[in-house]
């Protein structure tokens, strides 16, 4: 597989030439590293949106926007398809890697937690250059490239302390990462969630034990969250897209009709209640959370050369709820 970070880097490059075009700014902070504003004090949009969730797949991703319907009424959805859902999904658009950054950092490059003053959620291929969560050790990958690409879900743009923090993690010069960053409650935020529907599914293979380099080839849709007024209310809204919302199909090589069964979100018990008040229950410590509410509404699977198999439903009644139509 070629570089990750590579691909992703041409398509930064896409979206510093057409920043105005975007509605995104760009700024360079003085270790060198550039920082990409495509929601956070910025207004970005459904086009920047869709090329932030591109970013995010290194590019190994077709993402693209349509009109669809919940409730009775039009509703933009995001589309995403794969042949290369292990690398593009997992090593790539996963939001595995917590940022919880202060302003002293110990000898690894790791944040003291008692100090933190920047908190954020990182996807992208910089994931891959660390290359320490499980699926990298199972599918026996790692990317090694001069430059980072790590996109930053957060209500507040990356400071030098993010920067230097990145940069020791993957081993590169301050100059050469890249941050993308978008808040949860932004057009962008909530197209990038919508384009998360095949990861959440690929993902939950994994967990179950399924390898998923038998998932051959992915595409998903759900719907675009409208834009809330609080990053809180926007998590728990764009969670609630793909939950209650997002529709996945994949193509896979092997069989395994009971793990399929547990890839929805009606199998957990904590299905038919809005992720804001599941939250509430935890006091947002995510963490507390089993991971299989984090899952799309419905997945039907090929097995090539065997049968087709079909789980869950799209529940309109809680996404009219949730978004306030």
């Amino acid at each position: 597989m070629e570089s990750l970070n590579r691909m992703a880097t041409e398509l930064v490059d896409e979206a510093l030439e057409f920043t105005d075009e975007l509605a995104i700014d760009a700024y360079e902070l003085e270790s060198g590293a550039t920082v990409l504003d495509f929601g956070v004090d910025a207004v970005g949009g459904t086009e920047a949106g869709l090329l932030l969730a591109e970013i995010q797949t290194a590019g190994l991703a077709t993402v693209s926007s349509s009109m669809g319907e919940i409730g009775g009424t039009p509703r933009p959805v995001v589309d995403l398809s794969t042949d290369h859902p292990a690398f593009s999904l997992l090593c790539s658009q996963k939001a595995g890697w917590e940022l919880s950054i202060g302003g002293e950092q110990d000898g690894d490059g790791a944040p003291e937690d008692r100090d933190a003053v920047y908190e954020g959620l990182g996807s992208g291929p910089a994931r891959a250059l660390v290359a320490t969560e499980e699926e990298f050790r199972q599918l026996g990958y790692a990317d090694a490239f001069d430059f980072a690409v790590l996109a930053i879900e957060s209500d507040t743009l990356p400071t030098e302390a993010v920067v230097a923090h990145v940069a020791t993690m993957c081993d590169t010069e301050a100059g050469q990462v890249f941050l993308p960053t978008a808040s949860a409650a932004s057009i962008a935020g909530s197209v990038t969630m919508a384009a998360r529907a095949g990861e959440l599914a690929t993902f939950r293979a994994f967990e179950l034990g399924y390898d998923p380099l038998d998932i051959l080839s992915v595409s998903a849709r759900a719907p675009v969250a409208p834009v809330a007024e609080s990053e809180e209310q926007a998590i728990a809204r764009t969670n609630d897209a793909l939950a209650y919302g997002g529709r996945v199909h994949l193509t896979v090589e092997s069989d395994a009709a009971d793990l399929f069964a547990d890839l929805v979100s009606s199998a957990p018990e904590e299905y038919g209640t809005p992720f804001e008040a599941v939250f509430d229950s935890v006091d947002w410590d995510l963490a507390e959370l089993p991971t299989e509410v984090f899952a799309p509404a419905q997945v039907t699977v090929d097995v090539v050369g065997g049968p087709t198999r079909s789980f869950g439903s799209v529940n309109e009644e809680i996404l009219v709820e949730s978004f306030g139509l």
